[in-house]
Order: structure tokens, then C-alpha cells, then sequence
């Protein structure tokens, strides 16, 4: 041993004690020593020492040493304490150890010392170390404990095999009704809890899990005071070191509420499901009988009622007669009281009181209900609760529904608002019953060409497609559409319209054959399945034979001949679609697809794909406008002459999160597309206005900033006073222009020109972008308030190299010129190009020769006064 030790002797004999010590050294233990031969300095070398091991006499004058040892073990219990004595007996000895003592050794036999003060102070380490886990062990029992006291669950420990509780926590006595003195002292066995009917069942469970380790189930209990709860229990089975199975800890739940939840839930569900498909057999049903028996079948399967009957009033009997029923039903209906009227007082049934009284009549448990009949056979069928639904028709009882639940108090709360219901519904039905066939006739075919509608149409097409995949045949469908209908409608009138209409199915009728092939989908498409297709050759000549058919001839309307042109959209089973919605949406997806130009347009999965990623692109650019991720860069334009920045033209980018920096060709289609370009335009006018603000306000030479204007803007009524917000916030004159493309200027030139000047009022400069790719009526051109003109980059590029293409440049600048409009030219990106326009006497430039498009603060640097 390396450390020092303290050791304390006990020794009235200074020579003994000299003896021991020398031993010790002679075994190579290093040691400070206290000797003390008295109970006052024993006491106070245990408090200021600390000795690591104590060597006392036996025998001394005056204090005796287990005296010593009872001290030692009272101030410090871990401390060795050896006897090293000559007297000791064994008697001695053996009550020494008894008491506490670590060993003894003789005076006549040191040579024992040092291994046993080494053993004792390995062994008093190893008991130090014992106390303190046993301390934290108690520590941590004493936590759990508290924890466990404090669950509202029952936390239990049961043994194996004999069930006995060995512990119980707390929330026993809430769970269970037993305090955990009830439980111990009754010596109460697991399982004694459990309702009669629910224990076979767990003690099945329990043995099972004996072999699985676990077991978790769900049972009801019965109280002291006979209340019913359940419980949900789980349970882990422990081993002994052997491996055999000794007890069993788990924990028990209350879970009353929650499964009497559940069971409320289930019930209304059930209604509900009667409820909903007895509304839907409604609509569908042709006859009184047909109705009744969908009620009693739907209640029987959807509501797991154990039995319904449909009884109709027959006035002149006085009776109530049986026509549908289903459930456990056999022989119940031959001894049924179905009597209107009383043969004796207070004889009226259930089924009576309910027509009579016109009001819902329930029992809900007819066991214990003493004005309830036919106790036997509902106790034979399982039946506890039951309720009579009266039919009225027109203010008059026409008829009786009768329930049957298996279940006690079924009828009750919400039930019976949803019952009323159930029986409201099916009076309606009845009164209503001689209309059914209109009814059916309008949700399922259109009234004016007689065809299918798109709700029958999708049912048949689901039997084509269920047919075509047991067959394991191709089928299509086909939709087409009339171009310009609306057009037709409006000149020529609804009746011309309708009259068109059913000329085009009667051609379709000849061309399909099978009227339940072809359905009218939409105000001018109609639907078509070609059943059984073997080649996609056969049905493409069908696809021409057809156009030519319907578009071929004119038509006939209110003394005009009319000429259509049609356009379908394909579908293949199972290529483009394995069911009868995926089939008519893709086919629709195909039609949209086509242009005017496509007699017919075949669906791909590429489309749908393509479709997707167009949407899911949209929602990122709704987002990317919410979050304000759009940003302006700046070309700048400069002078021919001089090549100094004379203005910029703002173009939009969007630096997406997730796709970076984003081109504006990937985008603005589909911003014009959806119409998100008038919220994006207009943050690109007013952000472009706040910049030149900005750079004024830094005392920068500020550059005009010209902003593109999306046809979908200037097509807006509004345009201008969206234009007047947008610029408000700016400086006065703004620095704002517009670039309008050439083509959109001349849809409506005439407001467009009213538009314009009202623009130019404003003091925003206008500029006609793109010229030279549309086409301008040079007296219009003269009227318009614009400023000035941008030669298309297409006519820039060509120009070096096409003499047309130059003569034309120069043409256009000339042009320019006359009007005393600046002319500006777009992709200039060689000094070939720059040179030959400045000999054009072109006046400003713009491209990548000069400057690439710029972020708004390396644009702000440029302004900045160099030096």
C-alpha cells in the first residue's frame, strides 16, 4: 500500500504497542499512529484522528476493550476494528466478532497482523461501498414511492403462482374501492376483483402470459358497493435467478369514461351509418317496398340493430301489418301485439302508442320495464332496448319502424334526435315516393338530350373498366368538346344552342350505337367509351371517322346552316388509368391539353407529371410572394455616343430557398398564367419606385428606372390607379417608366391609348418593348403618348450578319426618329453590334457588352461618384 495509514491503538502497554507497529512496518504498511489508553482520549482520537483502522488490547485498567469496540462502532461503523490481545478467550472471541469486531490476532502471533489489517480494510471498504449503494437504493425507494403514491393508476406486485398481492400502491382504494389495509389484510387474491363474466377470459390471459412475460388486456371489476368499472391492466412477469417465473408487476388503469366513450361513440356511429344509407336509398329506390326493405336491411347491417320490421297502418282493421323486416326476426312478428287500439287498459303496445301518439317510443330496458310484452323473446334473442319509429305522411301515421339493440339504455341522449331524423327521412321518402323515377331520372340523365350524366356515366364506366380487367382488354374514352359553343349560344340563341346539341348526339348516337356509351359531361363535352379495344390503330380511324362525321356536315339551326369543329381528349385503360375516376380526369387533363388545331390529343403520364410540377410550382410561387422572396436586378441602358448609363430596366428574379437564384422565363408564364402577376407586378413597380426614392435620398444621380408591364396588368380596368399605389411612395415626378410589348398595345388600341395618356399624366415615361415582332399601324403609333421604342434582340443579333435584317433596323430608327421617339436596342452583346448602331444613329443601348443584369446594391455602387 502506497497511502499512509492512520491507525489508532488501544494499549495501556507501550512495548505492545511499539511490537505491533514494527510488525506492520516490517510487512511494509506505512503508518501514523495515536495511542491512547483511556475512554476520554479514545473518544477524541476517533473525532480528530479519523483512524483508517483501530488495534485495541482486550484487557486494560480502567477501560475495557469492548468498551473501545462499542464506541467505534457507535462514531464510526465502517472503521476495522481488530482485537490484538494476549488474554482473549474463544468465548471472548467469538462475542467480539458478534459485536462488531472486524478480527482478532494473539500477541504471540503478530506475524497475522498486517494481512489481517490488509483484509480488513479491503473488506471495510467493500462494506463502505455496500452501505452507500444501499443508501441510494433506499434513496431511490423512497422516490418511487412517493411517485407511486401519488399515480391516480393502481400499481400492483402479485406472485406466482398463487396470486397473492404482495404490494398495492395507493390508488387502489379509488380504482378498486379497497384501501391497501383492506387489501393485505383480507389477504385478497388477484383476479377476486374481476366481473364474473370477464374472469375466465383474464385468468386465460394470466396463464398465457406466465409463458409470454406479459399480458395486457381490458376487463371490468365490480366494487365493494356493486358499481361496475373497467379497468385496463398491463403486467410483466419476473424470474428468480433460476429463470422461473415468482411474481408478476404491472399497473391497472380506470378506463370507464373512456370506454363508455367509445361505446357512445360507436352507437351514434351505427345511427349514422342508418341514417346515411337510408338517405341515399332515398333517392335511389323506384317503390314503397323497396324502400322498406333497403330500411330493415340497412339498419340490420350498417346500425348492427339485432333486428328492424317495417309495419304500414291499416286503417280499417285498426292494425299495424308487417311488410319488411330483417334480423332474428323468425316467429317474433306471429305473436307481436300490433293492435291500434286497447283490448284492455293500458294494453296499447309499443308499436301502438308510437302510431297513435305520432311520437318516437323507446324502452331501454325491457326486462325491467313493467309495461313492456314479449319479454321472453327479446331475453331469447339478446334484445335489451328497443324503439318505434311512427312514418307520417302528410300530418297522417302511414306506417311504424321498430328497432331492436342488443345493448341497455341504447336509446338515449343523441340517439333520439338522430332517430326523429331517420324517421323524418323516410316519411319524406314515402311522401315522395310516386316522384322517385323524376327524381332518379334528373340526378342520373340530362334533361335535354335524354344521354347519361356524368354522375350515371362514371358508374357505367366503372362496370367498362371492372369488365376490361377481368377481360384483360384495352378500352378508351373518349371526350369531346364543341370549340366556340359559348359563341354559338350567344348569337344565335339558347334554342339554337339545344337544337345544336341534339343534332351532335344524334350523330355521336350513330357513330357509338350503345346509348349507355355515350354521356353528355358538361355544357358542350360528351363523354364516349369504346369497350374492348384491340389496336390503338382501329380506334384512331374510328377517332378520324368520327370527326369527320360530326364536323363534316353542317347543321340545321333556325333556318342556317352551321359548320362545328370539334376536339377530344384520349384516355387507355390501363395505361392511363387502372379506375374510372383516374381514366375521366386524365382524359380531361388530355382535352384541356389539345389546342384548336388537335382533332383529338392522347393523355400521357409525361402530362401529368408535367401538370404536377406546374402546380407544385404555383404553390411556390404563392409562397415565394407571401415571404417576399421575389428581388429587382437592374440593366442599365446607356448612350450610344458617350456609353454612360442613362436609365435601367428593372427585371424581376426569385431567389428561391430551394432552387437559388430562379431566371424570370421559368416563372412569369406561369404568374400570367394563374394571374399572380398583378400582385407580383405590382410589388415590382412599387419596389423599383422605393429604389429610385432611396438613391435620390442618397444623393446619387438616380437613373429612370423602366419596369415591364404584363399584358394581364394592362388588360386590368384599374391599371392605373393600381399604378398610382405602386408609385406613391416614390419621389415626386416619379423615376418610374413602363415597357409595354408592341402586341398588347394594339389589342385594344383605343382604351389602351386613354389608359397610356393617363399614365404619361402621371409623369411615368412609356416605352413600346419588343418592336419590330408585332404589328403597329402607324397612325395609332402617331396617337399613342409613348416615348420611345426598343428594337427586339432577335433583329440585333441578326442585323451584323443579314443585310434585311439591317435595313430594317435602320428602317425602324428612322421610323423612331420621325415620331421624335428615343430608340433604344435590347441585346447588344459585341462592339461589332454597338458600332453598326451607332452609324444607325441609334440612341440608347442595352446587353451584356455594357452590363449584365445587377443586384440593387452593386447597381448602387456604380452610382456612387468614382474618386
Amino acid at each position: 500500500m502506497t497511502e499512509r495509514l492512520r491507525i489508532l491503538l488501544a494499549e495501556d502497554v507501550a512495548n505492545d504497542a511499539e511490537l505491533a507497529l514494527i510488525e506492520l512496518k516490517r510487512a511494509g504498511l506505512r503508518a501514523d499512529h495515536r495511542l491512547v489508553d483511556s475512554e476520554k482520549s479514545f473518544v477524541d482520537a476517533l473525532r480528530e484522528f479519523k483512524p483508517d483502522v483501530i488495534l485495541s488490547d482486550f484487557s486494560m485498567p480502567g477501560f475495557d476493550g469492548m468498551a473501545a469496540l462499542a464506541l467505534a462502532r457507535e462514531r464510526c461503523p465502517d472503521t476495522p476494528f481488530i482485537f490484538v490481545s494476549g488474554t482473549i478467550g474463544e468465548e471472548s472471541a467469538v462475542n467480539a466478532l458478534k459485536s462488531g469486531a472486524t478480527d482478532y490476532v494473539l500477541k504471540n502471533n503478530l506475524v497475522r497482523l498486517s494481512s489481517a489489517v490488509e483484509r480488513a480494510l479491503r473488506e471495510g471498504k467493500e462494506r463502505a461501498a455496500r452501505r452507500k449503494v444501499e443508501g441510494e437504493l433506499e434513496a431511490l425507494r423512497e422516490r418511487l414511492r412517493s411517485v407511486v403514491s401519488t399515480l391516480p393508476d393502481v400499481v400492483w406486485s402479485v406472485a406466482v403462482p398463487s396470486r397473492e398481492i404482495l404490494y398495492v400502491s395507493p390508488a387502489a382504494a379509488t380504482v378498486f374501492g379497497r384501501t391497501q389495509s383492506e387489501v393485505y389484510e383480507s389477504r385478497m387474491l388477484w383476479g377476486e376483483p374481476i366481473h364474473p363474466e370477464d374472469r375466465p377470459r383474464m385468468m386465460g390471459l394470466w396463464q398465457d402470459a406466465v409463458v409470454d412475460d406479459t399480458f395486457e388486456a381490458e376487463y371490468r371489476i365490480v366494487k365493494p358497493g356493486g358499481e361496475i368499472r373497467w379497468i385496463q391492466g398491463r403486467g410483466r412477469f419476473a424470474g428468480d435467478t433460476a429463470g422461473k417465473v415468482v411474481r408478476i408487476d404491472g399497473i391497472s388503469r380506470d378506463i370507464t369514461q373512456r370506454r363508455e366513450h367509445e361505446r357512445k361513440l360507436a352507437q351514434l356511429s351505427r345511427v349514422h351509418a342508418v341514417l346515411s344509407g337510408i338517405s341515399s336509398a332515398i333517392v335511389r329506390v323506384r317503390s314503397r317496398d323497396e324502400l322498406f326493405r333497403d330500411v330493415c336491411r340497412i339498419a340490420v347491417g350498417a346500425g348492427q340493430f339485432r333486428m328492424a320490421w317495417v309495419g304500414v297502418v291499416d286503417c280499417q282493421a285498426m292494425r299495424v301489418k308487417p311488410v319488411a323486416w330483417d334480423g332474428e326476426v323468425r316467429g317474433f312478428l306471429d305473436a307481436a301485439p300490433l293492435a291500434l287500439t286497447e283490448t284492455r287498459p293500458g294494453s296499447l303496445s309499443l308499436v301502438g302508442q308510437a302510431v297513435r301518439e305520432k311520437r318516437l317510443v323507446v324502452s331501454n330496458d325491457i326486462q325491467n320495464d313493467p309495461q313492456r310484452m314479449m319479454k321472453k323473446e327479446c331475453l331469447e334473442r339478446g334484445i335489451n332496448s328497443l324503439a318505434a319509429l311512427p312514418l307520417v305522411v302528410g300530418g297522417v301515421p302511414a306506417g311504424v319502424l321498430t328497432l331492436y339493440a342488443g345493448e341497455l339504455g341504447f336509446f338515449d341522449g343523441e340517439e333520439l334526435g338522430l332517430l326523429a331524423e331517420l324517421a323524418a327521412n323516410i316519411s319524406f321518402g314515402l311522401e315522395h315516393i310516386e316522384s322517385v323515377e323524376k327524381v332518379r331520372y334528373l340526378a342520373y340523365y340530362d334533361s335535354l338530350t335524354g344521354l347519361a350524366n356524368r354522375t350515371l356515366f362514371l358508374e357505367r364506366l366503372a362496370q367498362y373498366v371492372s369488365e376490361a380487367r377481368r377481360e384483360q382488354h384495352q378500352l378508351a374514352l373518349v371526350i369531346v368538346n364543341i370549340e366556340r359553343f359559348k359563341t354559338i349560344n350567344d348569337t344565335f340563341g339558347r334554342e339554337a344552342g339545344d337544337s345544336l346539341l341534339k343534332q351532335v348526339v344524334g350523330r355521336l348516337l350513330e357513330l357509338a350505337k350503345d346509348p349507355d356509351r355515350v354521356a353528355r359531361v358538361g355544357a358542350d363535352h360528351f363523354a364516349v367509351v369504346v369497350p374492348n379495344l384491340k389496336h390503338e390503330e382501329s380506334l384512331i380511324r374510328g377517332l378520324e371517322q368520327g370527326s369527320r362525321c360530326i364536323d363534316g356536315d353542317p347543321y340545321a339551326v333556325t333556318g342556317t346552316e352551321l359548320r362545328i369543329s370539334t376536339r377530344s381528349g384520349v384516355a387507355l385503360f390501363p395505361g392511363d388509368g387502372d379506375d374510372a375516376d383516374t381514366l375521366f380526369r386524365n382524359a380531361e387533363a388530355a382535352l384541356k391539353k389539345s389546342s384548336s388545331g388537335d382533332r383529338y390529343l392522347f393523355y400521357t403520364r409525361q402530362m401529368t407529371e408535367r401538370i404536377a410540377e406546374k402546380v407544385t410550382l404555383e404553390n411556390k410561387l404563392r409562397r415565394a410572394l407571401e415571404k417576399d422572396e421575389f428581388v429587382l436586378y437592374y440593366q442599365p441602358k446607356v448612350d450610344v455616343d458617350t456609353r454612360s448609363m442613362v436609365s435601367v430596366e428593372a427585371l424581376i428574379r426569385w431567389r428561391s430557398p430551394e432552387l437559388g437564384l430562379v431566371a424570370p422565363m421559368e416563372f412569369i408564364p406561369l404568374l400570367e398564367e394563374t394571374g399572380l402577376i398583378l400582385q407580383v407586378g405590382s410589388w415590382a413597380l412599387k419596389r423599383a419606385s422605393l429604389d429610385h426614392r432611396d438613391w435620390v435620398e442618397l444623393g446619387l444621380k438616380a437613373p429612370r428606372i423602366a419596369v415591364n408591364v404584363s399584358p394581364i396588368q394592362l388588360r386590368q380596368r384599374d391599371f392605373v390607379d393600381v399604378l398610382k399605389q405602386a408609385i406613391i411612395g416614390g419621389v415626386a415626378p416619379p423615376g418610374i417608366d413602363l415597357e409595354i410589348t408592341e402586341g398588347v398595345v394594339m389589342e385594344n388600341i383605343q382604351a389602351n391609348i386613354e389608359k397610356l395618356s393617363a399614365v404619361h399624366a402621371l409623369g411615368v415615361n412609356i416605352a413600346i418593348d419588343d418592336f419590330g415582332t408585332g404589328y403597329s399601324s402607324l397612325g395609332y403609333l402617331a396617337k399613342l403618348p409613348v416615348q420611345s421604342l426598343k428594337i427586339d434582340r432577335s433583329f440585333i443579333i441578326a442585323m451584323v450578319e443579314g443585310r434585311d435584317t439591317m435595313t430594317l433596323v435602320s428602317t425602324i430608327i428612322s421610323l423612331a426618329h420621325s415620331l421624335r421617339l428615343k430608340v433604344v436596342a435590347e441585346g447588344v452583346d459585341s462592339e461589332d453590334q454597338a458600332r453598326h448602331l451607332r452609324l444607325l444613329r441609334c440612341d440608347e443601348m442595352q446587353g451584356y457588352l455594357f452590363s449584365k443584369p445587377l443586384p440593387r446594391d452593386e447597381l448602387t455602387a456604380l452610382l456612387e461618384p468614382s474618386g
